[in-house]
C-alpha cells in the first residue's frame, strides 16, 4: 500500500514517512477479491491509485466526508446517525483493530495491519479487549495441562 508522504493524521504529529515509502498491508481474501473487482472494473490511475477523482487526482476529504454522511443515513437508523457511530471513516480503523484484537489475532499482527508498534497497539486499544478472560484461562489450564 503506498502513502501519499507526509502529512497530518488524526490523533498526533505526521507520521515521518517518505513520499516513495512503501509498506506491506497484509488484508484478508475477501478484500483482496473486492479490491480485484473494483480495479478490474475501474482500473487504476496513473500513479497507481485504486482510488482517484474524476479527473484522476487525489480524492478530497470535502469528497469523502460527504459520500460517508450519505452512506451512513442509508446504512443506519436514524439514532445512530444523531451518535457518534462510525462519524468519520478513520472511525472504521478503530473499530477494526478493535475487533481483530477481541476475535484473538495475536497483538504484533494486528500491530502490522494496522501500522502500529505492539506497544502503541497496546497502550491505545487495551481497553477495547473484553471478556477474554474466560478464554485466556482456558488457554493457561490447557497448557498447563499439556
Amino acid at each position: 500500500m503506498r502513502r501519499a508522504g507526509d502529512g497530518p493524521r488524526s490523533g498526533g504529529a505526521p507520521r515521518r514517512r517518505g513520499r516513495d515509502d512503501v509498506r506491506p498491508v497484509p488484508i484478508p481474501p475477501v478484500l483482496v477479491k473486492i479490491i480485484r473487482q473494483h480495479i478490474e472494473e475501474f482500473g487504476v490511475g496513473s500513479d497507481g491509485r485504486i482510488f482517484r477523482s474524476e479527473r484522476g487526482g487525489v480524492v478530497a476529504s470535502t469528497a469523502y466526508t460527504e459520500v460517508w454522511q450519505e452512506a451512513r443515513k442509508l446504512a443506519l437508523t436514524p439514532a445512530q446517525v444523531a451518535s457518534p457511530l462510525a462519524r468519520r471513516p478513520y472511525d472504521l480503523r478503530h473499530a477494526a483493530v478493535s475487533l481483530w484484537l477481541n476475535a484473538g489475532v495475536p497483538a504484533p499482527d494486528v500491530a502490522e495491519r494496522a501500522g502500529h508498534s505492539v506497544d502503541v497497539l497496546l497502550r491505545v486499544y487495551a481497553k477495547c479487549l473484553d471478556g477474554q478472560q474466560e478464554i485466556a484461562n482456558r488457554r493457561i489450564d490447557d497448557a498447563l495441562a499439556a
